[in-house]
């Protein structure tokens, strides 16, 4: 048996939100699904690959409900717990609701000391906690693989509802995050990650995206959603395709974590970055001497990364005045309609 300081990492082969399911193939099995019977009440489904259902508990009332987990991307079972609670909340707050109630996620393997599993338990307690909701319960199982998330339930004001389709020609496109992590946790797992990298990317992922969604409150939010295993022109992908429209983004303007440019130059690329560009690469186009390194890293596959809005540019200015992290990457440019048959629906400069 493993003793309880044993690194989480060496017994998975990926990490994160890295280690999600490659976009194209899930996107081939949920369409071969049969569907349900409509409900009036169920308001988001899978169908437009948003952050999370929301079903209509009332005239006035949205549930909001998501569920998420994976192997851990650091050695501390704690900072791992954070990671992987923080990025479960995260799908709550990019629909615009506030998480209220957890149940805990844990596949666990038995060549580990049961003190690693209270650590990681007590690390998603800890930022459940901060996100003002409350863990009851949960499910087991033994595994070889070490797992952990949450599945959370949040509500939100029907009219206050955000969805990763609704942006409009015009609008600012607002990061609040900086990309890097899956390039980041893989180096940290080759163990050539500086100690100033392996800080960054742990703060960012251990941060809940609450005041991110807060900061936004009150403005005229067209769409939001939160960039996670399908990097930012995965997640951008899904927001311009359900919108109908063209993304244009500045990639000298998305903020990277520090050293990301260095290690994906260097070819320390997540098996995830490689999902992400067979799914969202035949929609882009890349304008411009691009560098090789920069256009991976804007398929990196994030992990708790940030929010990404679609607002009006007026608006846009009020919310970077609140979140000084928050950068503004693009715009919206022009309408795609999907009889169009268009092909590129972001274009990158």
């Amino acid at each position: 048996m493993k003793d309880a300081n044993a690194g989480l990492t060496s017994l998975v082969k990926t990490s994160g939100c890295a280690a999600k399911l490659a976009p194209a193939l899930l996107r081939e099995v949920l369409d071969a699904l049969p569907k349900f019977e409509p409900d009036a009440r169920l308001l988001v489904g899978f169908e437009s690959a948003d952050d999370a259902l929301v079903y209509r508990m009332d005239e006035h009332t949205a549930m909001i409900q998501t569920v998420d987990f994976f192997p851990p991307m650091v050695d501390d079972p704690f900072l791992f717990g954070q990671v992987a609670a923080a990025n479960a909340l995260s799908d709550v707050y990019a629909m615009g609701g506030t998480p209220a109630i957890a149940m805990n996620l844990m596949c666990f393997p038995s060549c580990l000391d049961i003190s690693v599993m209270r650590r990681i338990l007590e690390g998603g307690y800890s930022k459940v906690k901060e996100a003002g909701a409350i863990i009851a319960g949960g499910h087991t199982i033994a595994d070889p693989t070490p797992k952990y998330g949450l599945c959370v339930t949040g509500f939100a004001e029907l009219e206050s509802l955000w969805r990763n389709t609704g942006a409009r020609v015009g609008d600012s496109l607002i990061l609040t995050k900086p990309l890097g992590a899956g390039v980041l946790n893989t180096a940290v797992k080759a163990k050539i990650a500086s100690d100033n990298a392996q800080e960054t990317v742990i703060h960012w992922m251990t941060t809940l995206n609450r005041k991110a969604k807060e900061a936004a409150e009150g403005l005229d939010i067209h769409a939001c959603t939160d960039i996670t295993g399908f990097g930012l022109l995965g997640h951008g992908l899904e927001v311009a395709q359900g919108s109908d429209v063209r993304l244009v983004i500045d990639s000298r303007s998305v903020p990277l974590m520090p050293d990301a440019l260095e290690y994906a130059s260097m070819g320390i690329l997540p098996e995830g970055m490689y999902n992400n560009l067979d799914f969202a690469g035949p929609h882009i186009d890349f304008s411009g001497s691009i560098p090789q390194n920069l256009k991976d890293l804007l398929f990196d596959p994030q992990t708790s990364g940030g929010l990404l809005f679609a607002l009006p540019p007026a608006q846009a200015q009020i919310y970077l005045s609140r979140m000084p992290d928050a950068v503004c990457i693009g715009h919206v440019d022009r309408v795609v309609p999907a009889e169009s048959g268009a092909t590129f629906h972001v274009q990158v400069l």
